[in-house]
C-alpha cells in the first residue's frame, strides 16, 4: 500500500509539473515535464508494441461468419 501511494504522488506530481511548465513555471518544472513526457511516450510505445500480435478483432465489426 506504501508503494502504491508513493506511485500516486509521483504520478501527480508528474502531472502538476507538466501542467505548471506549460504556464511557463520556473526552469527545474520544465525538465521535469520533460522527463514525465519521454516516459509517458515510452508506456505508450510498449503498450502500443505489446498490443499487435495479441489478436485484436478484424475492422469488419467483430462478427463471425
Amino acid at each position: 500500500m506504501l508503494v502504491l501511494s508513493g506511485l500516486l504522488a509521483l504520478v501527480l506530481g508528474g502531472c502538476a509539473c507538466v501542467w505548471w511548465a506549460a504556464r511557463g513555471g520556473p526552469r527545474w518544472a520544465r525538465g521535469v515535464s520533460v522527463v514525465v513526457l519521454a516516459i509517458s511516450d515510452l508506456v505508450r510505445a510498449a503498450d502500443r508494441g505489446g498490443r499487435r500480435g495479441s489478436g485484436q478483432s478484424t475492422s469488419d465489426g467483430g462478427q463471425d461468419d
